[in-house]
C-alpha cells in the first residue's frame, strides 16, 4: 500500500481534477505532505481522509468557505468519520423516500389512479433553494428573477429551456468522451453555461463563489442532478468540476 499519492494519482482516485486539488490547498483544504522537485504535490494517508470529507460537504451543497470552517473545527478523525457516516446515511434515507415517491407516482399514473400531494413530494423540499437564493443574493434578486420568468412567453421559456439541454447534452458527450473537465473543449461548454445563467439573471454575472455553489447544488440536489446524469452516471460531478474550473480560469 503507497504511503503517498502524486496529485495525478489522488485525483484520478477521487474522480475529480489536478486543478480541484490545487485549489483545495491554495484555501488551506488540503495540505501536501511534500512538494516534488518537479512541482507536483505528494499527499499522505491523512489528505485521503480530509480530501473524503470535502467531497461529502461539497455534495451535500456547503460553499468551500463553510467547508473550510466545518474541517476546522474537527480535530477528531474519529469523530469526523462518524459525523460522515450519519450525513451519508441520512442521505440515503432521504433518496430511499424519493424513490418510494417516484414509484408510486409512476404505478399510480401507470394505473390511472388520483396523486396525493404528500406522496409525490415525500422526500423533496421544494423551498430549500429558494431560501438560499435569498439568504445569498436577497430577496429582491429572487422576486426578480421570479418576476422575469412570469413575464416571458410560452416559446421564450420553451428556447431558454431547449438551450439548457443542449448544453447538458453536451456536458454529457464529453464526459463520455473521457475530456478533462478543465479541457479547452469543456471550457467552452461551461462558458455557455455561464452565459445562460446570466440570461437567467437577467445580465447579472455570477461570482465565482456563486457560479461554483450552482454546481455544488446541481450534485447535491436529485431534481438538479436529473437534468445531467440522465447523459450517463458522473455526468451532474463532471458539470461540477467543469464549473470550477471555468471559475478558476475566467473568474478569479
Amino acid at each position: 500500500m503507497p504511503s503517498e499519492w502524486s496529485i495525478n494519482e489522488l485525483a484520478r482516485a477521487s474522480g475529480t481534477t489536478s486543478r480541484a486539488l490545487r485549489h483545495y490547498g491554495d484555501l488551506g483544504l488540503l495540505e501536501p505532505i511534500r512538494t516534488g522537485a518537479n512541482g507536483y504535490r505528494y499527499y499522505g494517508p491523512e489528505a485521503l481522509v480530509q480530501l473524503q470529507r470535502i467531497l461529502l460537504l461539497r455534495e451535500l451543497g456547503l460553499p468551500l468557505r463553510t467547508i473550510g470552517d466545518v474541517l476546522r473545527g474537527e480535530h477528531d478523525p474519529a469523530v469526523a468519520l462518524r459525523t460522515h457516516l450519519d450525513l451519508l446515511r441520512n442521505q440515503q434515507e432521504r433518496i430511499a423516500r424519493q424513490i418510494a415517491s417516484v414509484q408510486t407516482t409512476l404505478r399510480k399514473t401507470e394505473e390511472g389512479q388520483p396523486l396525493m400531494a404528500d406522496e409525490v413530494f415525500d422526500g423533496f423540499d421544494h423551498t430549500q433553494y429558494r431560501d438560499e437564493v435569498i439568504e445569498r443574493w436577497g430577496r429582491d434578486a429572487y422576486e426578480s428573477g421570479d418576476k422575469w420568468w412570469r413575464s416571458m412567453s410560452e416559446q421564450d421559456k420553451q428556447d431558454f429551456g431547449q438551450r439548457h439541454l443542449d448544453i447538458a447534452a453536451e456536458y454529457g458527450t464529453a464526459h463520455r468522451a473521457g475530456l478533462a473537465p478543465d479541457s479547452a473543449e469543456v471550457l467552452a461548454i461551461a462558458q455557455r453555461h455561464y452565459d445562460w445563467i446570466a440570461l437567467g439573471w437577467q445580465g447579472r454575472r455570477p461570482t465565482a463563489e456563486a457560479f461554483t455553489g450552482l454546481g455544488e447544488m446541481y450534485v447535491a440536489d436529485p431534481r438538479f442532478r436529473a437534468n445531467y446524469d440522465v447523459h450517463g452516471e458522473g455526468t451532474t460531478e463532471f458539470v461540477r468540476d467543469a464549473m470550477v474550473a471555468y471559475a478558476l480560469e475566467h473568474l478569479t
